[in-house]
């Protein structure tokens, strides 16, 4: 069996050593899954130079495509860390209609070794099998800790106003969208469905996802958060995300965490303005049932790979507050059975019903019919698969997707039979507005 090696290093904060990783070894392959110091927050994955990588584009019965959740099972052991889009959803219901995105539908890539943060503790650890690659990341991290380090000034290299973003959508048009949805409702076709629109801007000059992904955890620290950046045949492809939400967490003994995000109210900076917007949330029978419905709709998902009898909801509708907004999320737990992986409960959960809807593949292809274009990594996750086998996964909301100079970041809400279209519409800004506000 092959033995893990870990060296606990003099403490260096992630930014810092982020920034040198890039220096040393380029952007390609490069992955920062971040942390903001909370409970949920506290480990931070920083690695370059990968070893192995992977990538799947395309639909089913496309030329070249390949199915990712197969691919994911051919993985060798070892840390795996990249991203998996909306539209993998096309190789569980083919018969949905799907749409291509000019991203991959699967980049993920192997490191050795990974460099781990403890927030907490203010501990940083060197991870791998390879003791001659931990000895060599060793005695770089020396060189680094003994030069001094200086900070870019990222605020001049990232100013993109508010008006150089195009909008796929108008309030308007999201509206009259959010209606059409509340009629299909009403006529039974569906129960819920989360409606989404994006941005875009084109950038005069390459910006190196880093120094966005710095200056936006500065604005928008989240549990779940993170940059991963392309390479090989993924190169130019990157994703930035402040996500707060969980998607799938499975221990090495089979035990399942999701954290669905449904209900959303700004914060505002008068503290009992704020408490009146997070009672106003946690009071919401609209936000409520949006939420629950969500919450079934998971358990459902878990009921085909977890032990009969082991689901169960310790979290329901709790208030989670950040930097920008309040959330409601609910928390769901079970026991994976022990024929199953959990590459095998990520295809029975994809993709996530907090993005989706209820039913789910119902929910899904009268998205395609009102959403223009692919939603690709957005609405997909960051995964991650740990040394011992462990995995771990988060929705990716509150994201930038970057393609060469394209740079698309989107938002949407959950509609449900009394959704208010205008108050839809408002939510999404919500959502949209930190992040374009922290680039401008």
């Amino acid at each position: 069996m092959t033995t893990l090696h870990r060296r606990l290093c003099n403490w260096l904060e992630p930014k810092l050593l982020a920034e040198e990783l890039i220096k040393r070894w380029g952007e390609g392959g490069f992955i920062w899954l971040d942390g903001d110091n909370s409970p949920l927050g506290r480990w931070v994955t920083l690695a370059a130079n990968p070893i192995d990588q992977v990538c799947c584009r395309g639909l089913p019965e496309e030329k070249n495509s390949a199915n990712p959740f197969d691919v994911l099972r051919q993985l060798n052991h070892g840390h795996w860390t990249g991203w998996i889009a909306y539209e993998a959803g096309a190789w569980i219901e083919p018969n949905n209609p799907w749409r291509v995105d000019n991203m991959a539908t699967l980049w993920i890539a192997s490191h050795d070794p990974i460099f781990k943060f403890d927030l907490k503790k203010e501990e940083l650890w060197i991870e791998g099998y390879n003791k001659n690659g931990i000895k060599d990341a060793i005695d770089w991290l020396q060189e680094v800790l003994t030069r001094q380090t200086i900070e870019k000034d990222y605020k001049k290299n990232t100013q993109i106003p508010l008006n150089a973003w195009e909008w796929q959508a108008t309030k308007d048009d999201y509206s009259k969208n959010v209606s059409i949805i509340k009629r299909l409702i009403a006529e039974g076709d569906i129960f819920q469905a989360n409606l989404t629109t994006s941005c875009t801007t084109s950038l005069a000059k390459k910006i190196s996802p880093l120094t966005i992904y710095k200056k936006l955890r500065i604005y928008c620290p989240s549990p779940f958060s993170g940059v991963i950046i392309g390479a090989g045949a993924a190169s130019g492809e990157s994703i930035i995300s402040t996500s707060p939400e969980r998607f799938l967490q499975v221990s090495t003994d089979g035990e399942i965490e999701t954290r669905p995000i449904k209900g959303t109210r700004p914060r505002h900076k008068e503290p009992g303005k704020d408490a009146e917007m997070a009672i106003d949330l946690i009071t919401s029978s609209k936000d409520r049932a949006e939420n629950i419905m969500i919450v079934d709709l998971l358990r459902n998902d878990l009921g085909r790979v977890c032990k009969p009898g082991s689901i169960h909801v310790p979290e329901l509708l709790k208030l989670e507050s950040y930097t920008h907004v309040h959330h409601l999320t609910s928390v769901i737990k079970g026991s994976l059975k022990t024929d199953k992986s959990w590459i095998d409960l990520l295809e029975a959960c994809w993709p996530g019903g907090s993005i989706s809807g209820a039913p789910k593949l119902r929910a899904c292809k009268r998205l395609y019919e009102l959403e223009t274009i692919a939603r690709g990594p957005y609405c997909g996750s960051f995964i991650k698969i740990n040394w011992d086998g462990s995995f771990d996964s988060n929705i990716l909301i509150r994201s930038l997707i970057m393609k060469d100079l394209i740079l698309r970041t989107n938002a949407g809400g959950g509609i449900v039979a009394d959704s208010v279209p205008n108050e839809e519409a408002q939510e999404m800004n919500w959502k949209l507005i930190p992040l374009l506000e922290a680039l401008k």
